[in-house]
């Protein structure tokens, strides 16, 4: 049997779905971003956790000139591929300044202390550059989304938390098809004891609370970037193999199968190579599905303090280290990663319903 005629008939009903397409867009674009986040962000610095504290907890559209200090630390090379996956180290300090004017060898600035105070300093200008250009030594910054109470920018801390997100809800995915699949699989397969003591371990794991079952395999594992991928993957399976050995019981007695057994192929070859190719069009709308759940239960863990530790920028994260500033002056610190966490999550289950219409047999 051909099996790029169905595949293409199925693209052609997803590309129908506006919805499905939307979020497909948002998901693309999201995982550029999380492959170029440190080319992109405004911030390259590691997890872009370039604090500057005078300037904690601006509103968005904030913008400052700002003195470049050559920093005091041994600059440390790095390759491209170092900077492609953790970003620059900082050569210089930025000091914000309102006002600043050369003097002979020297720059005075009115160095940005508060909106109400600032002070003046001397600094050498032999000590900053070669040069006596204000462009090399003043630099003028927009933090268009604000920034954090440390001084961070919030859209550079945003954009590489893209990471976290996609990062948890594919190791997650990887984790959940590989377990649920072949347990399901064999399941439904083999019925008879082997199908009981499945089930009775899938009810077990099925009767435990999600969040309760990852508290329990963090403090198991340790807090971490890994381990926190880890212990959600480990708890969203049960739905993947429930759905997989019902497929499987579904479908065991058909004809094709009998003429496989009839053949005297194995039961391995006839469960993975003719069984689950046709059984797993309700198994990626379920895995679109884990996608978004992960998505949301990591954040969820990060909030907590549980998850992603800091300065690693996670979006859950993001909203704890913010989340007082919504009952004061600046809610839009806080709402943003929410935003950005309820666009994604929403994009992968608009495709999910899509894979759903478009992998349907009855349609």
């Amino acid at each position: 049997m051909n099996m790029d005629l169905p595949v293409r008939n199925a693209w052609r009903r997803l590309k129908k779905n506006r919805g499905a397409m939307f979020g497909l867009v948002i998901i693309l674009i999201s995982l550029f971003i999380a492959l170029f986040a440190y080319s992109i962000a405004p911030d390259h610095s590691p997890y872009a956790n370039r604090m500057i504290v005078e300037i904690g907890g601006q509103k968005p559209g904030f913008s400052k000139q700002f003195l470049k200090i050559p920093s005091s630390q041994k600059t440390i090379s790095v390759t491209w591929l170092d900077e492609f996956l953790s970003g620059t180290p900082d050569t210089f300090q930025l000091v914000p300044i309102n006002h600043f004017e050369f003097k002979k060898d020297s720059i005075l600035i009115q160095q940005f202390i508060d909106e109400e105070t600032s002070i003046p300093v001397y600094y050498p200008l032999t000590k900053l550059t070669s040069s006596k250009s204000d462009s090399t030594i003043i630099t003028t910054k927009t933090f268009y989304f604000g920034t954090d109470k440390y001084g961070r920018d919030i859209v550079s801390r945003l954009l590489i938390g893209v990471r976290v997100s996609l990062g948890v809800g594919l190791i997650t995915v990887l984790i959940s098809l590989t377990i649920g699949v072949l347990l399901g699989a064999v399941a439904g397969y083999f019925r008879g004891k082997t199908d009981d003591i499945i089930m009775w371990f899938i009810n077990v794991i099925w009767s435990i609370p999600t969040l309760l079952l990852v508290f329990a395999i963090t403090l198991l594992l340790g807090k971490g970037f890994w381990q926190i991928f880890i212990a959600i993957g480990l708890t969203m399976w049960v739905n993947v193999a429930r759905i997989v050995r019902g497929q499987i019981l579904g479908v065991r007695e058909l004809e094709y199968v009998e003429a496989a057994k009839a053949l005297g192929y194995s039961s391995f070859r006839i469960l993975f190579r003719h069984i689950l190719p046709n059984v797993m069009g309700p198994v990626l709308v379920v895995a679109a599905s884990n996608f978004a759940s992960a998505i949301v239960i990591e954040a969820g863990l990060s909030f907590l303090g549980i998850g992603v530790q800091p300065p690693q920028p996670s979006w859950g994260l993001m909203i704890k280290e913010n989340f007082n500033f919504i009952i004061t002056h600046n809610p839009m610190l806080a709402l943003v990663p929410g935003f950005a966490i309820m666009l994604l999550v929403l994009a992968f289950n608009l495709l999910g319903n899509g894979l759903r219409d478009a992998l349907s047999v009855k349609s």
